[in-house]
């Protein structure tokens, strides 16, 4: 059975909440509990820090062990070298996602540190983009 985890940064614990016009109405708990009963074949786990040590450290706990990550790091993703660092390495692949289409908003938010070592990049296509980064993960 395939391992794959999820991580997301920061303020995606306010999912449904916050900017719905942008980020939707789902939270990602209701939005996670689909895929899990959608992709029933694999173990997918979960994993959420506004911290970005910890987000480091989950990527050091898995990197090793695990199929497949997929990660939206927020905001840090335009900002820490850290976790680009981390995900450079690790072993496992990582899918980096975003939720909004990251090109279309502030200049800031073109840049990824995380992009350069990620095995793809999965943007703008709402929580949809975690489905498709899972299935990138799991097809051959």
């Amino acid at each position: 059975m395939k391992k794959l985890i999820i991580i997301n940064g920061p303020n995606l614990n306010l999912l449904g909440k916050r900017e719905p016009e942008i980020y939707g109405y789902k939270t990602f708990e209701e939005y996670y509990k689909e895929m899990q009963a959608k992709f029933d074949d694999i173990q997918l786990d979960y994993f959420q820090s506004n911290i970005e040590g910890e987000l480091i450290d989950k990527l050091h706990e898995v990197g090793f062990s695990y199929d497949g990550i997929i990660l939206n790091a927020g905001a840090y993703t335009h900002t820490s070298v850290g976790i680009g660092d981390a995900v450079a390495g690790i072993k496992t692949p990582v899918v980096e996602v975003h939720i909004s289409n990251t090109y279309s908003r502030e200049e800031f938010r073109h840049q990824s540190y995380i992009a350069p070592n990620a095995k793809g990049i999965i943007i703008g296509f709402g929580l949809k983009s975690y489905e498709l980064a899972i299935n990138s993960l799991i097809l051959k």
